[in-house]
């Protein structure tokens, strides 16, 4: 059955949230206490243009959402808040949905210019999803030499990508990404803002599912309650030190795959250090 935008909004209502707003123009701001649960929303109608990421505007909105986010007074000190220079930092982003509903490559590397204004090298940071494939369709340059930035998929590491055990996490059994065991002490994960016609939405918790080697045996029950049982994992849970969510182009009916019939230009970015809050608002936006 097709549902309208206004239908799928009415479903939706009932995910409220508080969470911190901010707005590079004026719009709509929501208002919340401090603390773990607080969302930076961020929106500028520069942010893509003709197609492309405006990298000067994007990174701007990044240094003010991280500043607001930590409350340190520069944009170096709030990365350093958050990431150690010994960190090996993962950043997982969701690629299933093509180069028309990925985060955008170019604000990836904003988040790793951030990075390395806190002393992380490059060598240290990994951007990172399940298949190499999925990363190149979705516009990203795969690099695997490990004396620079890389950029890969689990599928690409030497020796196997999955450990060989399963894991319990809650409900859920399977064989975590190396990437997750071994190679990084912490994570900034970079979800997408669209619909997911299981578990409702798919911003930044879901994006783990790309952690595990089995994802298609945890979708019954609307993926209740497997998303929040791998999220809890500590290997998860106990890296994850950023969620971002790339607002930029968003869909609100018809995902995880892109459905050009569903989607638009949103334009905006969302910051949470907390993967509840993030998920709860970008569902609140949709």
């Amino acid at each position: 059955m097709e549902v309208t935008r206004r239908e799928f909004c009415k479903r939706m209502s009932q995910t409220v949230a508080a969470a911190g707003a901010m707005t590079l123009l004026p719009r709509h701001a929501l208002t919340a206490p401090e603390g773990r649960g607080r969302v930076v929303v961020a929106r500028n109608d520069g942010l893509l243009a003709e197609g492309k990421v405006n990298k000067d505007l994007a990174a701007k909105i990044i240094a003010d959402a991280v500043m607001k986010l930590t409350g340190c007074a520069s944009a170096q000190t709030a990365w350093a808040a958050m990431f150690k220079p010994n960190d090996k930092v993962g950043i997982k982003v969701n690629c299933l949905g093509g180069k028309s509903l990925s985060p955008q490559p170019d604000v990836v590397l904003c988040l790793v210019d951030g990075l390395k204004s806190a002393g992380v090298p490059e060598a240290n940071i990994i951007i990172w999803d399940r298949s190499g494939r999925e990363l190149e369709i979705a516009g990203y340059r795969l690099r695997t030499d490990d004396k620079g930035l890389r950029c890969m998929g689990t599928d690409q590491l030497p020796g196997g990508g999955y450990e060989p055990q399963p894991e319990t996490m809650g409900s859920v059994g399977g064989c975590l990404s190396k990437f997750v065991t071994t190679h990084c002490t912490a994570f900034l994960n970079v979800g997408i803002l669209k619909d997911h016609y299981l578990a409702g939405v798919s911003v930044g918790m879901k994006n783990f599912y790309g952690a595990i080697h089995n994802p298609n045996k945890y979708h019954d029950r609307n993926c209740d309650p497997y998303v929040a049982d791998i999220c809890a994992h500590p290997v998860i849970k106990d890296k994850l030190r950023l969620v971002v969510c790339d607002a930029i182009r968003a869909q609100y009916n018809g995902g995880p795959a892109y459905a050009p019939q569903w989607a638009w230009k949103h334009n905006g970015l969302l910051f949470s250090r907390d993967p509840v809050a993030i998920d709860r608002i970008g569902a609140q936006i949709i």
